[in-house]
């Protein structure tokens, strides 16, 4: 796959896990792509933790709003009967568990389902914006991630970079599997039909549960 297979396969699949109705956050990048791929009949709403609830489509070239961005500053629109308010309350939002789902990205995830996305030791970060507070508040956490990182493992035994969060994943996305954080460890539920069971074991680093 190229890299925009990968990321249309990662985000067609995060899609059906969106259910009509669900209040939803994405992480920037990958995440973003998920809306353009919803089932028929699902509808989502969209929360931007910068303030808004009810965020619609990126806008078409030339007609961008400079008022309307999204938490990661990228341009959006507002669907009718959309709601704008302050981050305070964005964020009460968030951490009151009004938050169905949130889809994020990731550097690392262990098979403790613990979350390091927010900084590499010695680069520049952005900061960590939202995630820690989407991460405990939502109430089913999903990444949406590339299996490996240039052949490096990305889903291993134990972080090794600052968490973000810890034991909050339920749930993992990639181009090669679907896998989900238990309490017993990564249990593998789905394979896409380009790889194999082994392929997709030699690409993680943690132990995969298979049934």
């Amino acid at each position: 796959m190229d890299k925009n297979e990968i990321r249309e396969t990662i985000a067609r699949r995060a899609a059906k896990e969106l259910k009509d109705g669900d209040v939803v956050n994405l992480g920037i990048g990958l995440p973003t792509l998920i809306p353009n791929y919803l089932p028929d009949g699902v509808h989502v709403i969209l929360q931007s933790e910068n303030g808004l609830l009810g965020m619609g489509a990126s806008p078409a070239v030339g007609s961008e709003d400079p008022e309307l961005i999204d938490a990661g500053g990228g341009f959006i629109t507002m669907n009718t009967g959309a709601a704008s308010f302050d981050s305070a309350t964005s964020f009460g939002v968030i951490r009151g568990g009004h938050v169905d789902v949130t889809v994020l990205g990731a550097l690392q995830v262990d098979e403790k389902g613990n979350l390091a996305n927010w900084i590499i030791p010695g680069k520049r970060a952005p900061g960590m914006g939202g995630a820690m507070d989407l991460l405990i508040g939502a109430k089913k956490v999903i990444l949406a991630m590339e299996h490996t990182a240039k052949g490096a493992f990305k889903i291993l035994k134990e972080c090794t970079l600052p968490l973000t969060a810890a034991g909050q994943v339920n749930l993992i996305i990639t181009e090669m599997c679907v896998i989900e954080v238990t309490p017993e460890g990564l249990l593998l539920k789905e394979v896409h039909p380009e790889f194999t069971v082994e392929q997709v074991q030699a690409a993680t680093e943690a132990k995969l549960i298979i049934n």
